[in-house]
């Protein structure tokens, strides 16, 4: 396609966390997204060119911090380090070279089987005081807990007697599975140090399951849930990748937050954002456009419509939707009007309804702005974007579209 060069531009990419989805008889063979009303969305598509995008390549996990830093344009390949460390880098929390950091849920588990990956969407206050009493009856010189942000905590492991080389199975694609059919595995058999990480972590969920039945807790979270373990991140600069270029992220999780860090961008944190549906829009709204006027490059994440998906919840799928057009996407463009900038839109996944957990699909992206020669694509959809002139975008294709 053609693209007229600007000198100086600003871009704002709105990502919609686990967006995408397959069409559903009970919305007349529709998506979701198709289902509601996104005059926001559609305007930068109407105005722009679609397409689709790949962001969980074969061979990495289908996991929120593969998808956002395939779409951010980093090589998977030469610098994947696993969601545990990134999210470690995020809370501040220094990794020694032979820490393994671990995403560790709190979920709820009845009669042997994992029913809910967020232990009901735990708040915040009672999920830290859990992680802290996890922390002064287990913590020790082998594995300390840390706090995070409602279910998303950590588990550091402290030793080069661990390893990462651990089979796992993420909580929210393992709703309503048996603890037997999803249990740790040494990824290579005989591994004598997986073996033992996987003893040790056993032995910890446990004691951690005891910990958590004790009185006091009137919380669904009664049981732990460590995954994507890593060691320290090494994550090349945003302003390396793409040189002469400055980025901020805009974000309620830990992950997106984490990958921004390491890779030297700024993260803006807006009081009263959750990473749910009681968000505060308004305030990212207010921050990325102050963002915008310090950096090149906005990246505008909202994690709600993935919550909602994972949960199964149709009609809160949809108006999370709704809400991110009309509360994110809309105000923005409006506040943008006629200064020279460019936009773009698309999930870092899909999150079907009907199996509540991440697919591999690519998903669909629309660009607009000053230098995007528009197609004849005037909606933003799963069905719509692939006609689109973008083609099937992949690796660094969309950022060097946008910032270049």
């Amino acid at each position: 396609m053609r693209i007229r060069i600007l000198k100086e531009y600003k871009t704002i990419l709105f990502l919609a966390d686990g967006m995408a989805d397959e069409p559903i008889d009970a919305l007349g063979g529709k998506t979701p997204l198709e289902a509601v009303e996104t005059p926001g969305m559609d305007k930068i598509a109407a105005e722009g060119a679609s397409g689709t995008f790949l962001s969980l390549p074969n061979g990495f996990p289908t996991s929120s911090d593969v998808a956002n830093m395939s779409v951010m344009g980093f090589d998977l390949t030469s610098c994947y380090p696993g969601r545990g460390p990134l999210e470690a880098v995020s809370r501040g929390i220094e990794l020694a070279d032979s820490d393994f950091a671990w995403r560790c849920n709190l979920v709820t588990v009845e009669d042997g089987v994992l029913t809910d990956y967020s232990a009901g969407h735990i708040e915040e206050k009672p999920a830290r005081r859990l992680m802290l009493k996890l922390q002064d009856a287990l913590g020790s010189d082998k594995a300390t807990f840390h706090p995070g942000v409602s279910y998303r905590n950590l588990l550091v492991l402290h030793g080069d007697e661990f390893s990462s080389n651990v089979l796992y199975h993420k909580p929210d694609s393992s709703q309503g599975e048996s603890l037997e059919d999803i249990a740790l595995e040494p990824m290579t058999p005989g591994n004598s140090k997986a073996i033992h990480t996987v003893e040790f972590l056993n032995d910890l969920r446990g004691k951690a399951a005891e910990v958590l039945a004790e009185p006091g807790n009137d919380t669904a979270g009664n049981a732990i849930w460590p995954w994507s373990s890593g060691k320290k991140p090494n994550l090349p600069l945003f302003s390396e990748l793409h040189p002469g270029k400055t980025g901020a992220v805009i974000t309620a999780v830990d992950v997106i937050k984490g990958i921004a860090g390491c890779a030297g961008m700024e993260v803006v944190d807006v009081p009263g954002a959750t990473g749910f549906i009681d968000t505060n829009y308004a305030g990212k709204v207010a921050a990325a456009l102050a963002a915008a006027e310090r950096r090149d490059f906005v990246y505008l994440h909202v994690e709600a419509v993935d919550e909602c998906s994972h949960m199964g919840d149709l009609e809160m799928k949809m108006n999370a939707i709704k809400d991110f057009d009309s509360k994110i996407v809309t105000p923005v463009l409006k506040a943008m009007e006629g200064t020279a900038a460019r936009f773009a839109v698309l999930p870092d996944h899909p999150v079907p309804l009907r199996l509540r957990k991440h697919t591999r699909t690519p998903v669909p992206v629309a660009v607009s702005g000053f230098g995007i020669v528009p197609d004849s694509v005037r909606s933003y959809s799963e069905r719509t974007a692939p006609a689109g002139e973008l083609g099937n975008l992949k690796g660094d294709e969309l950022l060097r579209l946008l910032l270049f």
